[in-house]
């Protein structure tokens, strides 16, 4: 066992990588990238995932469909590459607790076959997306850093939060390296609006379109946005570190209220749609800033993109692909 942990530690060389989850939302901005910087990819997806675009000869692309349930799907998959980068879930934070079984059982069980897999290959590194907007549950402290207790309020979070302490078992257990980021709440183009998640697309997307917004509660719910090649940044600089912290904050450090966000849209759009206001989700946290010093200092990685130059991006994006009505 020392000496796979030593041969897996020393494997530094990346070059060809498989990204669980290319095709999604963060996914593709990561893919697009890692592509920029060179590296040989394989993008593993669902087989009713089709390529979110047309890659060129130039770009070294697999595009692989497949289930992450089965060993051999994930096997074939991760054979040959050098690291693996895991941006898939099943479920999202507003319905896990509907079915908390169902959570885990996708969740959780595709993780450990997928880090059973890189043991049994030799591969030695892994960049796992978790949820900064979960993990922590209600603030106890503001901005919230990544040593902030961990209580979570749905499903999701504890089963984020299970993956990341199953990734440092087999750090300890096997010496593949885990790079866990917590990310905050990713806007921006291909954010997928059919799921009505993610505020500010769907906003967005209802004023270009002279469409009622509904908001959950006064408007007073605070969030922390990060533009999506912001995150696809931290990824890339997720790859190459090399240093002793495993966990990261991903996020503005900018507390934006719902409220504030229409204001921003409606001065974008230079339009006014009708509000309505909902009762409040008990799972809604009133208060979320993440503090992401901690990557700035080991990742040399901070959002180089404000809330309103994002927001011209993925107003362009929508008007581009033609908005959901």
């Amino acid at each position: 066992m020392e000496e796979m942990k030593r041969q897996m530690a020393s494997n530094k060389l990346i070059r060809k990588i498989v990204v669980f989850g290319g095709g999604g939302f963060i996914g593709s901005a990561v893919v697009d990238r890692l592509l920029e910087d060179g590296y040989e990819l394989r993008i593993f997806e669902h087989p009713r995932v089709k390529p979110y675009r047309a890659f060129s000869s130039s770009e070294k692309v697999e595009w692989y469909s497949g289930d992450m349930l089965s060993e051999y799907d994930i096997s074939r998959a991760v054979a040959g590459m050098d690291a693996v980068l895991h941006l898939v879930s099943f479920t999202l934070p507003k319905n896990s607790n509907e079915d908390i079984i169902y959570d885990v059982q996708t969740n959780l069980m595709a993780a450990l076959q997928l880090l059973n897999v890189m043991r049994s290959q030799r591969v030695g590194r892994i960049v796992f997306i978790s949820s900064g907007g979960t993990v922590y549950g209600i603030p106890k402290y503001l901005p919230v850093d990544e040593t902030h207790p961990t209580n979570p309020l749905v499903s999701y979070g504890i089963t984020k939060l299970m993956i990341e302490k199953y990734l440092l078992l087999f750090q300890r257990l096997y010496g593949i390296k885990p790079v866990i980021l917590r990310v905050s709440n990713a806007y921006g183009p291909r954010q997928r609006l059919e799921t009505s998640q993610g505020a500010a697309g769907i906003f967005l997307n209802c004023f270009l379109n002279d469409l009622p917004v509904e908001i959950w509660g006064d408007g007073s719910v605070v969030r922390d946005y990060v533009y999506v090649d912001d995150v696809a940044d931290a990824f890339a600089k997720a790859l190459t570190y090399e240093g002793k912290e495993s966990v990261f904050n991903i996020s503005s450090a900018i507390g934006v209220s719902l409220n504030q966000l229409l204001q921003e849209i409606e001065a974008l759009t230079q339009k006014s749609v009708t509000l309505k206001y909902l009762s409040g989700r008990s799972f809604d946290i009133p208060y979320n800033v993440l503090d992401n010093k901690l990557a700035a200092r080991e990742l040399g990685w901070s959002p180089r993109i404000n809330l309103r130059e994002g927001l011209l991006k993925t107003r362009d994006w929508l008007g581009e692909k033609g908005a959901l009505t």
